[in-house]
């Protein structure tokens, strides 16, 4: 049993580290790149959002790399939710811009990045799933406390750099959506960009023998799975099995041609128990 973790460089490599521990051989594919951003427009908008910091009613991070780009762009000047609680004993969040996280992925990079535990929102650890509508069911009830006008800025990743270009996520979409017919304005703030990385000829010889061996392609976003057809369109993928941790993944993953998609929480007890299923 051997699982092809497609997740970007550094989580997969954390992924292969978890998954060897749990007995199970794990190979990093990444098929999504992050890096920063460069233009100049797009990290004066990351600049000018630190300095509103205390404007917003909430900061939804849309991944761990959301937070870390949003974090690595910190100006020396600007305040952190760390000063503004010592300046105004706001800890309970009344004041405070609340980060709402979508799973605990995106919560320990913001607990990392120094946001107190008691200002970060996120779904409750039994949910169905850790997605914008988990995280919807937990925020919503904290709407008409927080104060009316301000707007909530989702952190998020971008397929260009950044510069006018909003990328496109079912449930990014969703939650603002929720959020507009909730009367709460919604702003979008990019903090890294997205690419398919350039692959190599040894890798293409990996992803070719794993469409056919019995290994287990990890999905954790419907982007890679697009990723990965647009690498090599010519794959038949009638043979490959997958787990994909979210039903939309499992979706694109099946419109792929992947014979059997086994869908999954993104914890690692969860897919541990959905790879071996399919042993």
């Amino acid at each position: 049993m051997r699982a092809i973790v497609t997740r970007p460089a550094r989580e997969a490599e954390r992924w292969c580290r978890e998954l060897a521990a749990r007995g199970i051989a794990a190979v990093a594919l990444p098929l999504i790149a992050i890096a920063p951003l460069q233009s100049p427009v797009a990290r004066a908008a990351l600049a000018a959002a630190w300095r509103r910091l205390s404007s917003y009613r909430a900061l939804m991070f849309v991944s761990a790399n959301a937070v870390d780009g949003f974090f690595k762009e910190k100006p020396a000047d600007a305040q952190d939710w760390s000063s503004l609680s010592a300046i105004e004993n706001v800890a309970n969040g009344d004041r405070l811009p609340r980060c709402w996280a979508p799973g605990s992925g995106t919560a320990r990079a913001l607990v990392r990045a120094g946001v107190p535990p008691q200002a970060i929102d996120l779904p409750d650890a039994g949910a169905a799933q850790f997605d914008s509508e988990a995280l919807w069911h937990k925020v919503q009830p904290q709407l008409a406390r927080s104060a009316a006008g301000a707007p909530v800025l989702i952190v998020r990743g971008s397929d260009g750099d950044g510069d006018g270009d909003r990328a496109l996520g079912s449930g990014r979409d969703w939650l603002a959506r929720q959020l507009r017919q909730a009367g709460v304005p919604v702003q979008w703030l990019a903090a890294y960009r997205r690419r398919r990385p350039a692959f190599d000829a040894a890798q293409a010889a990996l992803a070719a023998q794993a469409a056919v061996d019995g290994s287990v392609w990890l999905f954790g976003s419907a982007q890679a799975v697009r990723h990965l057809t647009e690498w090599l369109p010519a794959q038949d993928w009638a043979r490959a099995r997958a787990v994909a941790t979210h039903p939309r993944i499992a979706e694109a993953a099946r419109g792929a041609g992947f014979a059997v998609v086994c869908e999954s929480r993104p914890t690692l007890d969860d897919v541990v128990a959905s790879i071996e299923s399919l042993a």
